[in-house]
């Protein structure tokens, strides 16, 4: 069996151990190193117990890496540091997933606008591949740089991309009502996701702001050739891990819900990772923690000629690091569910 070198950067953070636990259940990636500055020197089950007995690599600089062993980094970096390391290594190692917001704007003016700082490798955006996995396939086979997308735009393009594609959906006519547990914010001593803060509770914020919205926007017409603007507003759930996506959609003239409901289980009916419900079924958070999995639901709604699209994931697998293992496994025409057969964990 040919196995190939795995390096995470960020391991100390949550996407970077989500990555890690992924890692070492999958058949043909063996992990040979991990980087994270604040923590370099440190055993890796001192910042993650829950990675006690394990065989794993210390916890490194960049610096100290030796590239040359490396056949593909999971950069699980901040956004804004990303770009700078990937270009450090850029030459060094066969593939790059990258799971920060780096690459995911082809526009460096968008990004620049985006994210409040310049893109200073423009030319990486030009080859990279939006790694939205079952929209993405032809391109991401033998890919050099994968950009894997945020997790609100996983969740919510999953449930709106076939209805937008095919034309029963009205582009003009979106609505994203989502919600993300705290893991999504990554792992930071910060007052604002403190326990007595998050908890019992719940809260939009970047209210018509979200950067994720443009990301959005993109995939929309990249994968479904639509121009629109979505209206997304993302909330604070106080829970670890998970991620809903509630779509409300207008029908184009002439088609019906069950039009709508047809043409999902025509395009998800042979996916590994993207289940529409039986009709009636509501998506929960709680059947797809810690998997890779998305459940999505269509209903009708009260106002004529419209619909809601309920869609759920776990932010930090299928959001993230899943995503970008499953990335991967695409990239080298390997069997997509390599090191993600897990269902979700319940209760």
């Amino acid at each position: 069996m040919i196995m190939k070198n795995a390096a995470v950067l960020g391991a100390s953070g949550y996407t970077g151990a989500e990555a890690v636990r992924l890692i070492l259940g999958h058949p043909k990636l063996k992990l040979k190193a991990m980087t994270a500055h604040s923590r370099a020197g440190e055993a890796y089950a001192d910042v993650f117990r829950n990675f006690a007995g394990q065989a794993l690599p210390p916890l490194t600089t960049l610096d100290e890496g030796d590239w040359d062993e490396i056949d593909v980094v999971f950069a699980c970096l901040p956004h804004g540091a990303s770009q700078e390391t990937i270009a450090k290594i850029y030459d060094k190692v066969e593939t790059i997933i990258d799971l920060s917001a780096d690459f995911r704007l082809t526009d460096p003016e968008l990004y620049a606008k985006t994210y409040g700082r310049p893109h200073d490798f423009k030319a990486f955006l030009k080859t990279r591949v939006y790694g939205l996995t079952e929209f993405a396939r032809d391109q991401l086979l033998g890919a050099k740089l994968v950009a894997c997308p945020g997790c609100y735009p996983t969740c919510s393009m999953l449930a709106l991309l076939p209805g937008l594609e095919s034309g029963l959906i009205d582009p003009a006519q979106i609505i994203i009502d989502a919600k993300s547990g705290v893991t999504g914010a990554g792992r930071k001593a910060t007052l604002a996701f403190a326990y007595s803060e998050t908890s019992d509770g719940a809260q939009a914020y970047a209210i018509g702001t979200h950067r994720h919205a443009p990301e959005m926007d993109q995939a929309i017409k990249d994968f479904a050739n639509q121009t629109t603007s979505v209206r997304f507003t993302p909330h604070l759930l106080p829970m670890n891990r998970g991620m809903i996506a509630t779509c409300h959609v207008t029908l184009k003239d002439g088609a019906s819900l069950s039009d709508l409901r047809k043409h999902y289980a025509e395009t998800y009916g042979a996916e590994t990772f993207v289940h529409l419900l039986d009709e009636g079924q509501v998506p929960q958070t709680r059947h797809v923690r810690g998997s890779n999995h998305c459940q999505i639901g269509i209903f009708g709604d009260r106002t004529p000629n419209s619909a809601v699209i309920v869609s759920v994931i776990d932010n930090l697998t299928k959001g993230s690091s899943g995503q970008a293992i499953q990335n991967y496994n695409a990239v080298q025409g390997w069997d997509e569910t390599l090191g993600l057969q897990s269902v979700g964990v319940f209760p």
